[in-house]
């Protein structure tokens, strides 16, 4: 077994844990959990399902392909509001198909400041269990030409371990319109700082990830508003910065229940991407489409062709007493 495949298969199974960053999603808002924890349960609806895939780099070898789950279940208490949630990620990359599974319950407070109007400020809390594995069959090797295996007796299949991430957010009406809101957040990633290593080096951790956000919906007209996205994080060395703007137009004969809502606009990845993306609300139903442009230096090599992600999303309202349907005070956005 050379020693340069050993470095560079110690660099794949655990370079993100130790120096690298996590899965990202240029549709970052449709995955609000694994985004902050204390970003669920803002909707204008008592549920949220919410599913995303991202397939990326299909055109330099092996794609690395990201599914995220949520689903956000809100409901009243007093003047405050509490969400339970369940965030599921599923990640595969590679050619020794490095997969990553997370399941992630979640919980947010959300505290009214004000008995006027919506005006709150949540805490959220998240963690669960995590496996990561690799296909040992699929290492090839000088050893593996010897009948030796892959060579590696240190090397395990899988591991497993238990992470958990925290988030304050602030949700606040802007003006008279309810349509008008602002949503700043902060969240702290495996702040437990959990081991994890292929070869069971302890030395080898998860590095905390810092997540900033703040997000903006402004209404233009009866029929149309804007929402500006802005997305900030930091992993070690590696930081990352998105923010982009949807135009929404509603259609229909009514502007406060619309048959219909369109929304497109563009995103960029700082020093990385312009993301076109499309959404169309048919409520309870959105469908959105985003792809990727590449503008970094690997765009000779890409020819600009980077990944395109895909989600759908169901919110909506439960019949029952105290649904958040006809709340004058709600955390919203």
């Amino acid at each position: 077994m050379n020693k340069l495949f050993s470095l560079l298969l110690a660099v794949c199974c655990a370079g993100l844990a130790a120096s690298g960053q996590d899965v990202h999603f240029s549709q970052f808002f449709e995955a609000p959990l694994y985004r902050n924890p204390a970003l669920a349960g803002i909707l204008n609806g008592d549920v949220r399902v919410q599913t995303l895939y991202r397939s990326q780099w299909n055109s330099v070898g092996n794609a690395y392909k990201t599914g995220s789950v949520n689903a956000e279940y809100k409901l009243p208490v007093k003047d405050d509001y509490i969400t339970l949630g369940m965030q599921v990620l599923y990640d595969k990359s590679g050619s020794i198909d490095l997969s990553t599974t997370q399941v992630f319950p979640a919980v947010n407070y959300h505290k009214s400041l004000s008995q006027d109007r919506s005006l709150f400020l949540s805490l959220g809390f998240m963690g669960g269990l995590v496996q990561r594995t690799i296909d040992r069959s699929k290492i090839t090797t000088t050893t593996t030409y010897q009948g030796g295996g892959d060579g590696e007796r240190a090397l395990m299949p899988g591991y497993k371990y238990f992470d958990g991430s925290a988030g304050l957010s602030f949700n606040a009406q802007l003006g008279e319109n309810p349509e008008n809101n602002l949503v700043i957040g902060a969240a702290y990633h495996h702040f437990n700082h959990p081991k994890a290593s292929f070869y069971n080096n302890s030395m080898v951790v998860v590095q905390p990830k810092w997540v900033y956000s703040a997000d903006v919906k402004m209404a233009l007209n009866e029929y149309s508003f804007a929402t500006v996205y802005n997305n900030y994080t930091r992993q070690g060395s590696y930081t990352e910065i998105i923010t982009g703007m949807l135009y929404g137009l509603k259609i229909g004969s009514y502007s406060d229940d619309p048959d219909y809502t369109l929304q497109a606009g563009a995103f960029m990845r700082w020093k990385d991407a312009v993301i076109p993306t499309v959404q169309l609300d048919y409520r309870p139903f959105s469908f959105s489409l985003s792809y990727d442009v590449n503008i970094s230096q690997l765009s000779q090599t890409t020819q600009g062709r980077g990944g395109f992600e895909l989600s759908l999303k169901y919110l909506g309202f439960l019949d029952r007493e105290n649904s958040s349907l006809n709340a004058v005070r709600c955390p919203r956005f």
